[in-house]
């Protein structure tokens, strides 16, 4: 197959370019700007998602289109918010598979997104979601639990942070539950989709096979870098509920009221995507043993 992808240079995309060069496809890649640190094989678009006419034209003689493209943080003064690059991309890059004529179209997602959700990043996900079910197009759509792996931002600063601090501060008391999953998985899901006619019109949710709350990631986390068990400071959530609110706009402040909505809210999902895609997902512990240490 020859795919088009949007979003593709990011930290997932880079796993699913992996992912189907290994099997056989041809990639057609929407960029910023060319880069020569690209795989092998990958045919470059300068353009914007936001911004159609710069790409709809090159989508033609494509035989599937993926949307990668997600952030996590808005930064409105420069035009990045939740409605435009989710919402407005997904609508940009479905219309363009609709005028193209290409029927088969992956959507990134992510786990607990619904309609009125708890974060402005949760129900822009949603909107992008309800469009891309009402195209008539042939769409698989993935909601991903956080996603780990060698370039993450997660679990890398996690780690640092037990690297570099004497104490980790939490928010509020630390038993909210997380299920990763390893972005290789992520990114085979994607591939393996591509070939599995009876993914289509499905969501769904992934997550990896370890439930695990925050605290007992930490733990893990110090475990795998060769540290004792960090020494936590339980911040009250309703006291970080109101600085947030205050800092949050400074690019530097490490969150966001979104972010900590998301987080203190349980991530998990009941796997239920193993029946369809047939394999074993990366345990957490063994998979960040491998980049950490």
């Amino acid at each position: 197959m020859k795919i088009f992808i949007s979003g593709g240079t990011g930290f997932v995309g880079g796993h699913v370019q992996k992912e189907l060069l290994d099997r056989g496809h041809r990639l057609m890649l929407l960029v910023h700007r060319r880069s020569d640190r690209l795989l092998p094989g990958i045919e470059q678009v300068e353009g914007d998602v936001t911004r159609p006419e710069t790409f709809a034209g090159r989508v033609s003689g494509c035989d599937a289109v993926i949307n990668l493209v997600g952030i996590i943080r808005e930064f409105p003064s420069r035009g990045v918010t939740f409605q435009r690059l989710h919402m407005e991309g997904t609508k940009n890059m479905v219309d363009a598979a609709q005028q193209a004529g290409i029927g088969r179209y992956l959507q990134m997602s992510a786990l607990g997104v619904r309609e009125g959700a708890v974060s402005a990043y949760q129900r822009s996900k949603y909107q992008a979601e309800q469009y891309v079910r009402k195209s008539g197009l042939d769409f698989t759509i993935f909601r991903p639990s956080i996603i780990f792996g060698p370039k993450d931002d997660f679990i890398n600063k996690l780690a640092g942070m037990i690297r570099n601090l004497p104490v980790v501060p939490v928010i509020g008391d630390g038993t909210y539950r997380l299920q990763p999953i390893a972005a290789d998985d992520v990114a085979r899901c994607f591939a393996m989709a591509l070939e599995m006619p009876e993914t289509i019109g499905k969501t769904f949710e992934l997550c990896g096979p370890t439930r695990i709350s925050y605290n007992e990631l930490l733990d893990t986390i110090s475990r795998v870098t060769g540290k004792a068990n960090p020494t936590k400071i339980h911040n009250p959530l309703g006291l970080v509920k109101l600085v947030v609110p205050l800092f949050q706009n400074i690019p530097a402040f490490p969150i966001t009221m979104d972010q900590l909505l998301m987080l203190i809210e349980d991530n998990i999902c009941d796997g239920a995507w193993r029946d369809t895609f047939r394999f074993e997902p990366q345990d957490l512990e063994e998979g960040i043993r491998r980049y950490l240490q």
